[in-house]
């Protein structure tokens, strides 16, 4: 029973961290960082970059936990979903890959940590839809724990990114994380795949 306890929590661990973590397009989000608080001190990043990682990982386990309820509350099925979200996430993915803009001069009563920072440039539509689509389909208490567990490392590792942020700077310069995000984007784009073809497979098999 452990050992078969062990295998699913590494199955789902592994496979959702890695997942979370181009979710949350790592490299994109550096240079978005780098870009908003270049007035500001490698102290004061450090602090942000702690604040950013907390709100990312807050948000992600809330709305790990409300997809069944949403689905429930709006009378939407999860096969329905599922393509929608493909759809979105397609084409944050197709956004990386052509260099996406995003506003890098927020509103000064804006806290960044929280706006634009966590969101929309951490966890933006299409990572809202697939989170809410992974929280459905976890079954077991262990699977749940590990996808939350999973939301940490790639948080963790978001955060080390952001702390490291001056000297990752200093050492490659903005265009390295520029095509990194492009890589992402690909990556994004075929989990959307995945998701609109389960979706449309789930819809004809009902």
């Amino acid at each position: 029973m452990t050992h078969d306890v062990l295998v699913e929590f590494w199955k789902v661990f592994s496979a959702h961290a890695l997942k979370f973590f181009f979710l949350y397009t790592p490299f994109f989000a550096l240079s978005m960082f780098l870009c908003i608080t270049e007035q500001n001190t490698e102290a004061e990043r450090r602090r942000l970059s702690g604040r950013i990682m907390r709100a990312a990982f807050v948000i992600s386990v809330i709305l790990l936990f409300l997809g069944q309820s949403i689905f429930s509350v709006f009378g939407i099925t999860l096969n329905a979903f599922r393509a929608g979200v493909g759809v979105i996430l397609l084409l944050s993915g197709i956004g990386l890959v052509k260099g996406r803009a995003v506003d890098a001069q927020p509103n000064p009563d804006d806290d960044i940590a929280i706006v634009p920072m966590a969101i929309p440039v951490v966890v933006g539509p299409a990572t809202i839809g697939t989170v809410l689509v992974l929280g459905t389909e976890l079954e077991t208490v262990v699977a749940k724990v590990a996808c939350v567990l999973s939301i940490a490392a790639a948080s963790t590792t978001l955060w080390a990114m952001l702390y490291l942020s001056t000297a990752l700077e200093r050492r490659f310069g903005r265009r390295i994380f520029e095509i990194l995000s492009k890589i992402t984007g690909l990556v994004l784009s075929s989990l959307a795949a995945q998701l609109i073809l389960s979706g449309i497979a789930g819809f004809f098999d009902r």
